[in-house]
């Protein structure tokens, strides 16, 4: 059975480009980067080729990327680093939206003293930046809110978010993970001070990220150790990941342009063929700023996880806007913070798409969903309450 894979805000498929440009560093050119010597120094200039790479995607100078292991590490980085460099500074804000690699990080803060805000959004997942300004204070250390929402696809804006922040002296800090690539971005001419992204959601493997530090922003180092990354980060480089995310970065600024229409194009067809054929269907989110590939719709008075399953049958790979917790199901956090209803929030499925997305697979997948939906209303006790 074909996989039709509409799950790449969780992962993406390495791209065969990425992989053959990864493949030396794990099988021929294994020396390591700081060593003296030439079979080691090669391996050093493939990493300083990798990073100019990802600053060409970023718009920013090389000497301000820094390679991690991950987008949550990146995350943690930009967090601790900067509340370590102001220890005397005890707030920092945030949204109730975030993603998991951020509230986590700022809950924990709460738990530790630190006074924490977490801005709501409205019903389409929007902020009110009203809300953000009036939190600002002089005790200020961090404001860390997401480019875009890994549920919704809802897009925040950043830079006007970041400029209001920056001119009161107070760093900003952006989880982009979701939106690099998508959008184009240029971080010379930008307030932001900190930006996080990973190589696994732009068609690199999973293990490295990047951490954006625009230069003369305060960050302690998070790993101590070594000299690697300039001192700010220290640990043993993984070369073919930095070469991976380099790659990949590299074909993102080329394909940014096919994401921007053939897969918004895809995108826009598979939403509104299920919502004209599926009854009591709805969009999570802003419909007018959103990522190109991604659609959250719900589905009332049914379970997400039931439609994952009966879509697992046909091959589809998609995402439930729920999670179980210890036995019992969850709306997600961020339908919850954006006040969608319970049937409907239950409900929900994630649909993101990448440029390996095929105009056959949004078919297949239109042609299905009417048949699952109706086949898990016949089943539901709900509806039947829905309606009397």
């Amino acid at each position: 059975m074909k996989v039709i894979y509409f799950d790449n805000n969780a992962t993406t498929k390495v791209a065969d480009e990425v992989f053959e440009a990864m493949r030396p560093y794990l099988c021929d050119l294994y020396g390591n980067p700081s060593s003296m010597h030439t079979f080691g120094g090669q391996v050093g200039v493939k990493i300083r080729e990798a990073r100019e790479q990802v600053a060409n995607l970023l718009g920013c100078h090389p000497g301000e990327i820094v390679f991690t292991s991950c987008g949550t590490e990146s995350d943690s980085a930009a967090i601790h680093g900067t509340l370590a460099a102001v220890p005397h500074k005890r707030k920092v804000i945030t949204t109730r939206v975030e993603h998991p690699a951020v509230l986590t990080v700022c809950r924990d803060l709460e738990n530790r003293g630190y006074e924490v805000i977490e801005l709501g959004v409205d019903k389409q997942g929007r902020l009110d930046l009203d809300e953000l300004e009036a939190d600002l204070d002089d005790d200020t250390a961090l404001v860390s809110i997401m480019s875009a929402n890994n549920e919704t696809g809802t897009v925040f804006p950043t830079e006007r978010i970041a400029q209001m922040v920056t001119d009161r002296g107070i760093p900003f800090h952006t989880d982009a993970v979701q939106i690099v690539g998508k959008v184009p971005l240029k971080l010379s001419d930008s307030p932001i001070n900190l930006l996080s992204l990973s190589g696994h959601k732009l068609h690199a493997p999973k293990g490295v990220g990047v951490l954006y530090i625009k230069k003369g922003t305060r960050l302690a180092p998070f790993l101590l150790g070594g000299h690697q990354e300039s001192g700010r980060r220290a640990g043993t480089e993984n070369v073919a990941g930095i070469v991976a995310i380099g790659k990949a970065c590299e074909l993102a600024a080329d394909g940014m342009e096919d994401e921007n229409t053939r897969v918004k194009a895809l995108r826009d067809k598979l939403e509104a063929g299920i919502l004209k054929s599926c009854p009591d269907s709805s969009i999570n989110g802003d419909p007018d700023h959103r990522l190109p590939n991604t659609t959250n719709i719900s589905f009332e008075y049914i379970e997400g996880e039931a439609i994952l399953l009966m879509l697992d049958q046909f091959g589809i790979c998609a995402s439930s806007g729920s999670a179980c917790t210890s036995g019992s199901l969850e709306p997600s956090h961020v339908l919850r913070a954006m006040g969608v209803p319970f049937t409907a929030a239950h409900g929900s499925i994630r649909y993101s798409l990448s440029r390996y997305n095929t105009e056959e697979e949004v078919d297949f997948t239109i042609e299905k969903m009417p048949q699952i939906i109706e086949r898990l209303r016949a089943l539901s006790p709900f509806v039947g309450q829905a309606s009397a």
